[in-house]
């Protein structure tokens, strides 16, 4: 397989799904020959040579690992399992992998923390500041101490597993970024859109719940005047650090 990254998207709606992944490849300075997009709600896991890649993202989701089995779709279901299975490969192996938004919810249950409602915070730009840990990691340490970051999400770790590194937290949010071991990052926020793509993205999804169909023209409003540009920068950074690591 000639491309470099790996983008994983588990969105059914197909109208976000391509501007989705077209965002993470232009924030990660990518062509699309070096960015392999596979869609996991259409395909499983199981036939890529993971290790192949020299990163991988993990997109968002209308999905919620805090959701009663029983009330999970089978294609849920097979979803997270796929990225169950990623994420427990990528801390054995310490692998360069960014799980994004509802990425995290799986990771986190994975490692052993807990996800819920607690701290679910509607479509908007809001400031994240970094922790001591955040401001000297190799990643996150490239960003100011405090930025805005656009974020929508009903769920998010309300308790960070025991080998979880907080990098970045907020005050709707606790969780907003965390590392385990050195290459494996999680963020609740989206590190990947525009306002003016989270705006694009808002009206797919207006009806799903993360804030009343009534209110778009006010989310909007609020997206068209935040500047958002510092989270793009962590994508930008984790690919370049992919590409200076020496092939195996």
């Amino acid at each position: 397989m000639s491309a470099s990254f790996l983008f994983l998207s588990a969105r059914p709606e197909k109208d976000a799904v391509e501007p989705e992944y077209e965002a993470v490849r232009r924030t990660m300075a990518l062509t699309p020959h070096q960015l392999h997009h596979h869609p996991l709600v259409d395909a499983p896991l199981a036939d890529l040579p993971l290790s192949k890649f020299r990163g991988i993202v993990v997109g968002g989701s209308p999905f919620n690992v805090s959701t009663e089995d029983t009330r999970k779709s089978l294609q849920q279901r097979r979803v997270e399992t796929d990225l169950a299975r990623l994420a427990e490969w990528a801390v054995t192996h310490d692998a360069r992998v960014v799980f994004t938004c509802y990425g995290i919810g799986v990771l986190t249950r994975v490692l052993g923390g807990a996800v819920d409602t607690a701290h679910g915070e509607a479509a908007a730009a809001v400031e994240v500041t970094l922790t001591d840990a955040g401001t000297s990691d190799p990643l996150t340490g490239a960003l100011p101490g405090t930025f805005q970051a656009l974020v929508g999400h009903k769920e998010s770790t309300s308790v960070l597993p025991n080998s979880a590194v907080l990098l970045a937290t907020s005050v709707g949010c606790p969780v907003q970024i965390y590392r385990v071991g050195s290459h494996v990052y999680a963020t609740q926020f989206h590190p990947e859109v525009s306002p003016e793509e989270f705006i694009a993205r808002s009206r797919v999804y207006r009806n799903h719940g993360y804030f009343r169909a009534d209110e778009l023209s006010a989310v909007i409003e609020r997206l068209t005047a935040a500047s958002v540009t510092e989270p793009q920068r962590l994508l930008r950074r984790f690919a370049e650090a992919a590409l200076q690591d020496v092939p195996d």
